[in-house]
């Protein structure tokens, strides 16, 4: 049975995405942290981190990279987090966002509804810094 996240890169399920690549998606978390929190996920479904080979997970962390300066760029947050929890979809997946605080990296704080006017600006915001900044081969339109 498919994962929750594959539904989403087969398009089953809609999501805003950031970033697609022969080996991975990014798209906004429907519960996020703070502004602009993407999820890096591979194509394939590799449960733990532990379990991705060492060539994917590099891939994944350049991607993220990538996703973080323009989160960097954008909010201008003292930090950019860089997470792997994994305990919501048992499917691989890197958590990008900015942080202020040490509170940004417990969930309990994760918003609960979001506004989808304004998440729409939020990822055209990514996207727009990710081909200014050289990726728009790997940036979807919308």
């Amino acid at each position: 049975m498919s994962t929750l996240f594959t539904k989403i890169i087969d398009g089953e399920i809609p999501a805003r995405f950031v970033w697609s690549d022969e080996r991975c998606v990014g798209f906004l978390s429907v519960n996020p942290l703070g502004p602009g929190h993407t999820l890096v996920v591979p194509r394939e479904e590799v449960d733990q981190w532990v379990d991705a080979t060492p060539d994917l997970l590099a891939h994944l962390t350049a991607v993220s990279q990538d996703i973080a300066t323009v989160v960097q760029a954008v909010w201008s947050p003292p930090r950019v987090a860089f997470m792997i929890a994994g305990f919501e979809v048992p499917h691989l997946h890197l958590h990008v966002y900015p942080a202020w605080d040490m509170a940004a990296f417990d969930f309990a704080n994760a918003a609960k509804e979001i506004d989808p006017t304004e998440q729409d600006e939020i990822a055209e915001r990514l996207r727009a810094g990710l081909r200014e900044a050289g990726h728009g081969e790997h940036v979807p339109s919308a």
